[in-house]
């Protein structure tokens, strides 16, 4: 990997992320690599203007912060194909970053990078977009939005919580209508986070799939559902007249949806590239030491692998 220009994102109000990036990037600097560095939080989006201020081809994004920074970065980098080191600094869960660790040496990590001793890990993303019109001639009425985790259809009101109706079509046909808090579409990736928290399928992020959770259904027959990466998920909204429905991507306000319109999610056609620094890294330990997974209350021997 050629280190000529290098995104620097920090976690915005966390001064050890911050401390960290300008070390970074006064590294880099002498390496005579061109930085491009701000703060990425709630009310800072660097990304735009890191894109439009890119001279040449960016080569790195590097993003110092928790899980929450890195699925900003990825919303906006994926599409560009711009590879991830994301790095757990100032962040909580860490599921998406590298252990900090694994990155206080940071002329080394230069160093393997130059000379392409890591590996790569890609991805699955989702795209969302708004339609209205007949179902034989749609017609797009919003942007395209995308997320690393999952898409959320669920409404919001400051003086109430109301319930949604939605009718849910997978390729065209009817799969079925769920009343309550909203509907989840979900990644693999994502199946760790809120699809998880809604009892959703945890699904490894090698697979090519897409998880449609219910949120707190009123009927007990609303289950989730596995369906191949390949499908197109609608959505329509059904009894809504005060646009309280809205879409929702990696927990970030995306827009709201009037009557009449619906919600198109499908696989995205890039992936997001993640840079993986560990040499023995583990799905299944990161389930095990982020989840803590106990296992049985009594423990066993297993005397069959000796």
């Amino acid at each position: 990997m050629e280190l000529k220009q290098v995104i620097i994102a920090h976690k915005a109000g966390d001064p050890q992320s911050q401390a960290w990036a300008e070390k970074c990037a006064r590294q880099l600097e002498a390496r005579h690599c061109k930085v491009l560095m701000g703060p990425s939080g709630f009310k800072d989006n660097p990304y735009p203007v890191f894109l439009a201020s890119a001279t040449s081809k960016i080569d790195l994004a590097l993003i110092l912060g928790g899980d929450g920074t890195v699925l900003t970065a990825a919303r906006h980098l994926a599409q560009e194909g711009i590879p991830i080191l994301a790095v757990n600094v100032g962040g909580h869960l860490g599921f998406l970053t590298e252990p900090f660790e694994e990155f206080q040496n940071t002329e080394q990590i230069w160093e393997r990078l130059e000379s392409d001793r890591y590996a790569v890990q890609e991805r699955m993303m989702l795209e969302a977009r708004l339609f209205e019109g007949s179902r034989i001639d749609p017609q797009p009425v919003s942007d395209r939005f995308f997320c690393l985790n999952e898409m959320c259809v669920k409404p919001a009101s400051i003086d109430r919580m109301p319930t949604s109706i939605l009718e849910m079509e997978v390729d065209g046909e009817i799969v079925d209508q769920y009343q309550g808090d909203g509907l989840l579409v979900s990644t693999p990736t994502g199946s760790t986070c809120y699809t998880a928290s809604a009892n959703g399928p945890i699904i490894h992020p090698g697979m090519s799939a897409i998880a449609v959770t219910p949120i707190c259904p009123l009927s007990l027959s609303s289950r989730p559902i596995v369906i191949p990466a390949g499908s197109v998920v609608s959505i329509w909204p059904l009894g809504d007249y005060e646009l309280n429905t809205k879409l929702w991507t990696d927990g970030t306000l995306a827009t709201s949806i009037w009557p009449g319109q619906w919600v198109n999610v499908s696989m995205a056609k890039r992936f997001a590239k993640f840079i993986i620094l560990r040499e023995s890294y583990s799905f299944y330990q990161t389930l095990r030491e982020k989840l803590q997974w106990a296992g049985a209350r009594i423990r066993y021997s297993n005397n069959h692998r000796n």
